[in-house]
C-alpha cells in the first residue's frame, strides 16, 4: 500500500524510503545485488593475477634457464656415420648425392651398443677426440643398461649390473676431459613398467650410478637423462621417474622424442611442462627433430612408419629457455626394428625422408 501525503494521495513523501513492495525498492534491490556480485568477481580476479604471497599461482612462474649452448655451437658430423659409409660404398647410386648432403653430412648422434667394454671406451675417444680436432661438439648415446627395449627391437645390453658399472665407467673414461652432450638409456626410464619392482629399483640406481660417474670422470660432458617423448608419459609421472634416478643431483636435462616422429612444439610443451614439474631451472633440454619434418602418422605409428621427413637440422638457436638444442640423435635412415632389423641402415628408407 502506498503512503501518501494528506489530500494527495498517491505520491510519496520527499526522502522517505520507498516501501518493499514499491517498483523503486526492487529496482534499486537488484542494482545493490548486482555492485555486490561485480566487486565479488573483481576481487577473485585479483587474487588469481595476484596470489597471496608464498603461494605460487602456477608452476609456469618457474623460471627456467636461457639456452645452455652458444646459439653458435656446431655439432659433430662423423664422416663414418651410417649414412656416410653407405654413400662411400655405392658412390654411382642415383640416391647417394642427397643421402649425403641432407643426411651424411649433418651432425648425429653416435650410439654406444657394443658390449665389449674395451671397444666401446676406444670408439668413444675416437669420436670425441675427432670431434674435437675440428672444433665440435660430439653427442654420444650410452645404449647398454642391462635388459634394454625389454626385448623388443633393439633388446640387448649388458648382462648385469656389475658389467654395466664397467661398461659406463669405460664410456666416460673414452670422453676424459673432453666436451660432450651424452643421451643417457633412451626408453630406460619411459619403459620402466616392463620390469618387475626389484628390476625397477636396479634400474633407477643403475642410472644414478652411471651419471654419477660421468660427472666425475667426464667433467665437461653434458649428460641428458631419456624421457621418454609427449605421447609416452604423464609429466608428474616422468619427473619421480627422473628424481628417482638422480637427475636431481646428477643430470644437466632431459633429451625427448628420440628416435620418435613427433612434433617440436608438441615435445617443446612437454619439455617446459616436465623441467617446470621438476623444479630445477638449471636443467635443459634437447630434442630430437631427426624424422619428426612430417610429424607423426594420424595412428602415431612409432616402427618406421610411411611418409615421414626429416626435421629441423641440428641447432643450439632455439630461442627457448629451458629448450637447449635441436639435435638429430635418431640416424635418419637407420630401421627401427620393422622395415629392417632395427639399427640397420636402409637407403631407400634414407631416401624417402628427404623427400
Amino acid at each position: 500500500m502506498r503512503m501518501g501525503l494528506p489530500g494527495r494521495p498517491g505520491r510519496a513523501r520527499r526522502g522517505r524510503r520507498p516501501g518493499r513492495g514499491s517498483p523503486l525498492w526492487w529496482g534499486r534491490g537488484l542494482v545493490h545485488l548486482l555492485a555486490l556480485a561485480l566487486m565479488a568477481e573483481v576481487v577473485t580476479a585479483a587474487t588469481s593475477l595476484h596470489p597471496p604471497l608464498g603461494r605460487p599461482a602456477d608452476d609456469s612462474a618457474l623460471r627456467l634457464a636461457k639456452p645452455y649452448f652458444p646459439a653458435t655451437t656446431r655439432f659433430y658430423a662423423d664422416p663414418d656415420n651410417p649414412a656416410a659409409q653407405w654413400v662411400r660404398d655405392h658412390p654411382r647410386d642415383r640416391r647417394a648425392a642427397v643421402i649425403r648432403e641432407r643426411i651424411a653430412d649433418e651432425p648425429q648422434a653416435a650410439w654406444f651398443t657394443d658390449t665389449d667394454q674395451g671397444r666401446a671406451e676406444a670408439e668413444v675417444r675416437r669420436v670425441v677426440r675427432a670431434a674435437r680436432a675440428r672444433g665440435r661438439l660430439p653427442v654420444l648415446v650410452a645404449y647398454a643398461i642391462p635388459q634394454r627395449d625389454c626385448g623388443k627391437h633393439s633388446s640387448g645390453g649388458m648382462g648385469d649390473l656389475s658389467g654395466y658399472r664397467e661398461w659406463i665407467g669405460g664410456f666416460a673414461r673414452g670422453i676424459g676431459t673432453s666436451r660432450a652432450v651424452v643421451v643417457l638409456e633412451p626408453d630406460a626410464l619411459a619403459h620402466l613398467t616392463c620390469l618387475k619392482r626389484r628390476q625397477q629399483a636396479e634400474r633407477f640406481s643403475a642410472l644414478s650410478d652411471a651419471a654419477r660417474t660421468l660427472r666425475r670422470q667426464a667433467p665437461h660432458a653434458r649428460v641428458y637423462y631419456d624421457a621418454g617423448n609427449s605421447r609416452w608419459q604423464p609429466a608428474p609421472v616422468m619427473a619421480e621417474r627422473l628424481r628417482r634416478a638422480g637427475i636431481d643431483r646428477y643430470g644437466d636435462g632431459i633429451a625427448l622424442n628420440v628416435s620418435n616422429f613427433n612434433a617440436t612444439r608438441d615435445e617443446v610443451r612437454y619439455a617446459l611442462a616436465l623441467l617446470r614439474t621438476l623444479g630445477r631451472p638449471r636443467l635443459g633440454a634437447v630434442i630430437d627433430t631427426s624424422r619428426n619434418g612430417a610429424g607423426p602418422t594420424h595412428d602415431h605409428r612409432f616402427c618406421d612408419p610411411p611418409g615421414r621427413r626429416l626435421g629441423t637440422p641440428p641447432t643450439a638457436r632455439t630461442g627457448i629457455p629451458g629448450i637447449d638444442a635441436y639435435l638429430w640423435i635418431k640416424q635418419p635412415g637407420q630401421a627401427d626394428g620393422c622395415a629392417a632389423t632395427a639399427g640397420l641402415f636402409v637407403p631407400g628408407y634414407a631416401f624417402r625422408l628427404t623427400r
